[in-house]
């Protein structure tokens, strides 16, 4: 399957959770696709069980509990997969990712574009053809990192993850009269992912990386990934 349009997957999950490696296992492997925008928001709210996740915040927990509500859920849990702000679904839920992304992939978007010149990255989005708001948010992502884990749940494992969020912020308003632009500062190395979401953690409309990022963890445009049995493979 060949993915065209940008699509926003984020994963809530946390090193304190052994429900979580399988899927951040799979968060990987939609990494590999460029038109997959992977974000690996790590929730505190397991740190007190002997283990602090040292990618994780109260920024992430928080959004995720808009999410909860949104969704009209119990509560929070990981691990949890966010497909362009529409669905939600179990993490390691490989079908359903495949089916959500899909899905999303098929949706009108709008455009938002995400330049770098020199350490100043450049997020803009034009006013909006339909609707009548959006928030550009713009993610600063550390594209990889790993742990190992002294305690708790996963105590004595070796923890990879990818697109980890460092920063999330909201970078302005756009609405039929007017677009946003949000500039950020960022070290050599990091990835930065803009995104229009409707208010109140809506459905995200558009979304965009900084370009020229092939060999930063990422495939070429033309690479495909697809399911066989259940499994993801590319």
């Amino acid at each position: 399957m060949l993915i065209l349009a940008m699509v926003v997957v984020e994963l809530f999950t946390s090193q304190g959770c052994s429900s979580c490696p399988p899927a951040d296992a799979l968060l990987a492997v939609l990494d590999k696709d460029p038109n997959v925008l992977v974000l690996s928001e790590h929730v505190d709210y397991w740190n007190h069980l002997g283990w602090r996740d040292p990618f994780s915040s109260s920024v992430y927990s928080a959004r995720q509990q808009q999410y909860a509500r949104r969704f009209a859920q119990d509560g929070p849990y990981t691990p949890q997969m966010v497909v362009d702000g529409r669905v939600q679904f179990v993490g390691s839920d490989a079908r359903r990712a495949r089916a959500a992304i899909a899905a999303a992939a098929r949706e009108p978007r709008a455009v938002v574009t995400v330049r770098r010149e020199g350490d100043v990255v450049f997020a803009e989005a034009p006013a909006l053809l339909a609707g009548s708001k959006a928030e550009l948010w713009v993610a600063i992502l550390r594209p990889e990192g790993e742990a190992e884990v002294a305690r708790g749940e996963n105590a004595g494992r070796r923890l990879r993850h990818v697109g980890i969020v460092k920063s999330l912020v909201k970078g302005g308003t756009v609405t039929r009269d007017r677009g946003a632009s949000h500039r950020v500062v960022v070290e050599a190395g990091a990835r930065v992912v803009a995104f229009l979401q409707e208010p109140g953690q809506g459905a995200i409309l558009g979304a965009g990386r900084e370009e020229g990022l092939v060999g930063d963890g990422v495939l070429p445009l033309s690479s495909r990934w697809g399911w066989v049995g259940g499994d993801l493979i590319f």
